[in-house]
C-alpha cells in the first residue's frame, strides 16, 4: 500500500510523521481490522445477463395429446432465468411465427426506469412481428420468486411461458434455512388453440363459445391426459407411451429440507397443490417473506408465486405422489400429477398408493382462512401509509355489450387501444384513445351482488386512470353474480408495475363505511397478484410511485380478454425518452418515418 493511498506525501517531513503514527499501537490495531474487513467482506457485483431466445410454433405432447405449441428455444415452459438482485437482464426476442404477433411480460418485476420494458402489448408497446428481433432489458431490483410469459392475445395458454429466479446478493441470507432449491410451474392444458378460443368468445350471440374446462393440469409442462377416451385409431394424436409426457419428477435426497418455488400460470384455474404425506411450510409470496405457516394443501391462483419448506422426512423406500386440483370450478379436470422422488429410487417408480383426495372444490371457507393467514414475516414488515389519497371501487360483473359476452368492471368492459398508451401519453397523443374519465365506483346501496343484474347491458371503453404521482391508492374489488344464477367465481387480479399492500379480506359486500376500520395496517403482506373470492372483497393498497402506465387485469386469460381490466398512468413527464423499438403501430408509425 503506498503512502499516497494512506493519504500522505513524500516529503521527509511526512515520512517522519507516518513512521511516528506506525509506532502507535491504536493505528496498527486500526489499519489490521480494516485490511481483515476488505479481506473478508463479500463484494456483490452486479452483472449482465444476456439470453437470445427464439419464438416458434412446435408439435408437442406436454399431456400425450398432439398440438401446435408455442415454444421458446423449442421448449415449454421456456428457460428459466437464474439472477441475483441488482442483476441487468437483456433479452433478445426473436419472432419466428410466421403470421403471429408476439409480446412477453415479466411478470412481477416493477421495471422502475425502464416501463417499456413491461411486455404489455398495447399498454407499453406495440407487438413484435413476425420476423423481427426486439430487446427487453431491465433490472431485477429485489430477490424473490417471479414468471413471464406472453402478454398478446391469449397466447399464453398455448405454452409461452417460464421462471424467473432472483436470489441474494452473494454473502446475504435469507431468514430461513434449506439445503437444496427447486422450482414448479403449474398449469392447466386445452387441445384447442388459444385462436379457436378466442374466435369463439368473440362470437356474438348464440355463436359465443366459452372456452370450458381444460382437458389436463400440467406440472413443469408435462402430465398425463387419457388416451383411451379418444378410441383406438388415435394413436398418431395421443400416446400415452411418448417421452414428453412421462410424470415430472423431484428428486430428494432423505432427511434434506428442500424450497420448492411453486408458480401459477394457468389460464383459467384455481388450484390445490399437495405433496403427499409431507406438510409444506409457506415462506414468501410473490418476492416478499411471509410469517411461517403450515399447510397441506396450498391454495394457488393464476399469477401468483410462493415458496414452501418441505422436509424429505417419510419412508425413503418409495416415492410420493405430487398433485394439483381445481378448486372453485366443478371438477371435471383430472388432476395434475407428479413424483415426489426419494433418492436412490428411480424417477419413474409410481407410488404403491393412489393420488391424496383433494379439497372439495366448492369449499370457499379453507381458501378464504389462507388469504386471511398471509401476513407479513416480522422483522421484514413494509408499512403502508396510514390513508389513501384515492379509492377507487371495482365491481366485478358479467355482462352483454351489443350482443357480446363481457366482463366489466363498475359497468364498463375494457378495450385495447390500437396505439400503446404509454406512446400516446408520451407524445401527447390524447385522441388517439378516450378522455372520459372511468367511473370510480357503482351503486353501493341498491345493487345486489347476489344475483343476475337486472339489466346486463354495458358500455366499451379504453379509458384509463390517470394517478398522481406519489398518491396512495386503494382498490376495493368487489365480486358478484354472474349472468347464470348462483354462480360467482374466482379472479386473480395481477398489478403490473407495483407491489400492492393487501389490506383485507371480507365476505359479501364491502361497506365503505365499515370495512376499512378493519384493515390490516400492522403487518400486511405485499403481492403482485391476490384473489377475488366469490361474492367476496378484497382490498388492497399502493403507492403510485413508478413512472409509466401500467395494467391491473384479471389474470384468467378469457376474461382479460373479454375485458376484465383498467389501466394506471402516473408520472408521465418522468418517463424518459421511449425507444422506438416499441413504435410502429395505430399513430405510433409516425416516429418511424425517415
Amino acid at each position: 500500500m503506498s503512502f499516497s493511498l494512506l493519504g500522505f506525501g513524500r516529503s521527509t517531513k511526512t515520512i517522519q510523521q507516518m513512521a511516528s503514527l506506525l509506532q502507535s499501537r491504536q493505528y496498527l490495531l486500526i489499519l489490521l481490522c480494516f485490511l481483515l474487513f476488505l479481506i473478508q467482506s463479500p463484494i456483490a457485483e452486479s452483472r449482465t445477463l444476456n439470453y437470445k431466445w427464439e419464438v416458434k410454433s412446435e408439435l408437442k405432447s406436454p399431456d400425450c395429446f398432439k398440438k401446435l405449441t408455442m415454444t421458446i428455444n423449442g421448449r415449454s415452459p421456456g428457460p428459466t432465468i437464474y439472477a441475483h438482485q441488482g442483476d441487468t437482464v437483456i433479452v433478445e426476442l426473436k419472432n419466428s411465427f410466421s403470421t403471429e404477433n408476439v409480446a412477453i411480460h415479466w411478470h412481477g418485476i416493477r421495471q422502475i426506469g425502464t416501463p417499456w420494458s413491461d411486455g404489455t402489448e398495447g399498454v407499453t408497446q406495440c407487438p413484435i412481428l413476425p420476423g423481427e428481433t426486439f430487446k427487453y432489458q431491465f433490472v431485477v431490483d429485489r430477490p424473490g420468486t417471479y414468471l413471464y410469459h406472453a402478454h398478446y392475445g391469449m397466447q399464453r395458454e398455448d405454452g409461452l411461458y417460464g421462471s424467473i429466479v432472483v436470489w441474494l446478493p452473494e454473502g446475504q441470507t435469507e431468514p430461513f434455512s434449506y439445503d437444496y432449491d427447486r422450482n414448479l410451474i403449474l398449469t392447466d392444458w386445452y387441445h384447442k388453440t388459444s385462436h379457436e378460443h378466442a374466435a369463439g368468445l368473440a362470437t356474438p350471440g348464440s355463436g359465443f363459445t366459452w372456452v370450458g374446462e381444460p382437458d389436463s393440469l400440467l406440472i413443469q409442462g408435462r402430465g398425463r391426459f387419457n388416451c383411451s377416451v379418444l378410441g383406438s385409431s388415435t394413436s398418431a394424436t395421443c400416446n400415452s407411451s411418448n417421452p414428453e409426457c412421462i410424470l415430472y419428477p423431484i428428486t430428494v435426497v432423505p432427511g434434506k429440507t428442500y424450497r420448492l418455488r411453486v408458480s401459477s400460470l394457468t389460464s383459467l384455474s384455481a388450484l390445490s397443490f399437495q405433496i403427499e404425506g409431507h406438510t409444506m411450510t409457506v415462506v414468501e409470496a410473490d418476492g416478499h417473506y411471509v410469517e411461517p405457516f403450515q399447510v397441506n394443501n396450498l391454495f394457488i391462483y393464476s399469477g401468483e408465486t410462493y415458496s414452501v419448506l418441505i422436509k424429505a422426512d417419510q419412508d425413503p423406500s418409495r416415492n410420493y405422489w405430487i398433485t394439483t386440483n381445481v378448486v372453485s370450478r366443478s371438477r371435471t379436470t383430472p388432476p395434475g400429477l407428479a413424483i415426489f422422488n426419494y433418492y436412490p429410487n428411480h424417477q419413474r417408480k409410481l407410488p404403491p398408493t393412489t393420488p391424496p383426495a383433494p379439497p372439495a372444490w366448492n369449499d370457499v371457507a379453507p381458501r378464504l382462512a389462507q388469504s386471511h393467514a398471509i401476513k407479513a414475516r416480522q422483522g421484514f414488515i413494509h408499512a403502508p401509509p396510514k390513508a389513501a389519497d384515492k379509492v377507487i371501487v371495482l365491481l366485478n360483473t358479467q355482462n352483454t355489450v351489443n350482443g357480446r359476452r363481457r366482463w366489466s368492471l363498475n359497468n364498463v368492459s375494457f378495450n385495447m387501444p390500437h396505439t400503446p398508451y404509454l406512446i400516446a401519453l408520451k407524445h401527447n397523443l390524447l385522441h388517439a384513445f378516450s378522455q372520459d374519465k372511468p367511473p370510480t365506483g357503482y351503486d353501493f346501496k341498491n345493487y345486489d351482488i347476489f344475483n343476475p343484474a337486472p339489466n346486463p347491458e354495458a358500455t366499451v371503453s379504453d379509458a384509463i386512470f390517470r394517478l398522481d404521482f406519489n398518491s396512495t391508492v386503494d382498490i376495493i374489488l368487489q365480486n358478484a353474480n354472474m349472468m347464470s344464477p348462483n354462480n360467482s367465481e374466482t379472479h386473480p387480479w395481477h398489478l403490473h408495475g407495483h407491489d400492492f399492500w393487501v389490506l383485507g379480506y371480507g365476505e359479501g359486500k364491502f361497506d365503505i363505511y365499515k370495512d376499512p376500520s378493519k384493515f390490516n395496517l400492522e403487518n400486511p403482506i405485499m403481492k403482485n397478484t391476490v384473489p377475488l373470492h366469490p361474492y367476496g372483497w378484497t382490498a388492497l393498497r399502493f403507492v403510485a410511485d413508478n413512472p409509466g402506465v401500467w395494467a391491473f387485469h384479471c389474470h384468467i386469460d378469457a376474461h382479460f380478454f373479454m375485458g376484465m381490466g383498467v389501466v394506471f398512468a402516473e408520472g408521465i413527464d418522468r418517463v424518459q425518452k421511449l425507444p422506438t423499438s416499441i413504435m410502429g403501430c395505430g399513430e405510433s408509425k409516425r416516429f418511424l418515418r425517415p
